[in-house]
């Protein structure tokens, strides 16, 4: 979610089904001979690359059309088309819907602009879809899958009635919180500082959400968790679950990252993590300096929000993520490759995606900059050493794998009553 919304969050003080588990692997072998143009054209064309995290919503929501040129970030139609294969649009419900039980809503507005002014509106370029076998059939029509991922927990109200309404309509996936502690999962941590744990990870009916998420075939996402939520979760659930947008806590010591304990859990569980693209996540030196530069420019930009007209609002904090960006050492490619490099070395291969946070941080790598610039990537794990069929995995396979050991769960669990229905059971015996 947008990395502004860091600044909002502290300001506010708001047995799985997955294939055999691959060994971690060794450092690669870098390449010796030079990369072809035709190796990458080759993988550009065959790997269905999906990215599980892309906040475009947050934009379109708001009248913008994405079939026109994005100056201000990383996503349009453009720039999609013909490099990438499946969007995981996020259905983001900022902390501040939660007042006045606004966040249903929101959900709903942001699901709508998703069907409405994105696949709807451009029939041609996107397919909806909800399904791994969906998103091989975009493929093969040249289409890019269109799906949802819900970012905050808060967004179903405490309700599980709402948890599946929002599957029905096409959500399939939920981030169990933002950047903001809900009433049954702790959060990572507003900004940088971590909070005094309110639940002590899920509470009882958090653990439910999950179930009931695995009983419906809704991954279970664990960005922006607390560590404690991120175990009980992995305890709690019977499916494989995602990261959908975080990257390695080694490289970079960001709360919003994992740690080797948390990455090597995920990979037992069959679950995959898709590294995040925000600068801060990749890189330890970017975090360094951001720190001291975001408690300057939070003045700035509270008093930004305080702007009452849509487009001169968007401007202004536009102007403040620019002036920031620009006293800060950025990401690079490198740091992207190093993060992928170390996940696969400690998950092992089948556990690595992509969830790049487009349109939703202040800073990505230069030679990252849209989709259409992967081919920059696939360039460089080649060189690294990776094989095509490794990049089509983290591209897309590992994801694409999960996607089908979820709904195959949710198929031995169709019979299962929901989990209101089974604590009436209990009752009345």
């Amino acid at each position: 979610m947008p990395k502004i919304a860091e600044i909002n969050c502290a300001a506010a003080l708001a047995c799985f089904l997955a294939l055999p588990l691959a060994s971690p692997a060794n450092a690669q072998t870098p390449r010796t001979k030079p990369v072809t143009q035709a190796e990458v054209d080759k993988i550009t064309r065959e790997a269905i690359l999906i990215d599980t995290h892309d906040d475009i919503p947050s934009k379109t929501v708001t009248g913008y059309d994405i079939a026109k040129p994005n100056k201000s970030g990383q996503t349009d139609l453009p720039r999609m088309k013909g490099f990438l294969g499946a969007e995981f649009f996020a259905v983001f419900v900022d902390a501040s819907y939660v007042k006045d039980n606004h966040a249903a809503n929101r959900t709903l507005q942001m699901i709508d602009t998703v069907r409405t002014d994105v696949i709807a509106n451009h029939p041609a370029d996107f397919l909806y879809a909800t399904t791994a076998a969906d998103i091989e059939r975009a493929h093969k029509e040249h289409k890019i899958a269109a799906l949802m991922g819900i970012e905050g927990g808060h967004a179903i109200e405490d309700s599980l009635r709402l948890l599946r309404d929002y599957y029905a309509l096409g959500v399939r996936y939920m981030t169990l919180t933002h950047f903001n502690t809900n009433n049954w999962a702790d959060a990572q941590g507003d900004f940088e500082d971590a909070t005094v744990p309110k639940h002590n990870g899920l509470t009882p009916f958090g653990k439910d959400v999950v179930r009931e998420m695995n009983r419906l075939g809704m991954m279970v996402d664990i960005s922006h968790t607390a560590d404690k939520t991120f175990y009980d979760a992995i305890e709690t659930t019977t499916a494989p679950l995602i990261a959908s947008h975080s990257s390695c806590r080694a490289i970079s010591n960001h709360t919003r990252n994992m740690t080797d304990d948390m990455i090597k859990a995920l990979a037992k569980n069959g679950g995959t993590m898709q590294i995040n693209f925000d600068c801060g996540y990749l890189s330890q030196r970017y975090n360094d300096a951001s720190k001291p530069l975001m408690a300057e420019i939070r003045p700035r930009y509270m008093e930004a929000m305080k702007i009452t007209d849509p487009d001169a609002r968007e401007a202004a904090i536009d102007k403040i993520q620019a002036d920031a960006s620009s006293k800060l050492p950025p990401a690079t490619l490198q740091d992207v490759v190093d993060n992928i490099d170390h996940a696969v070395k400690v998950g092992g291969i089948d556990h690595v995606g992509i969830g790049t946070d487009f349109d939703g941080v202040g800073c990505v790598p230069a030679e990252l900059g849209s989709y259409d610039k992967f081919p920059n990537l696939t360039r460089a794990l080649l060189e690294k050493g990776y094989s095509a069929e490794d990049i089509k995995k983290i591209y897309g396979g590992n994801l694409l794998r999960v996607m089908r050991a979820v709904e195959k769960r949710a198929g031995e669990l169709k019979s299962t009553p929901a989990i209101e229905t089974v604590y009436k059971q209990e009752a009345t015996k």
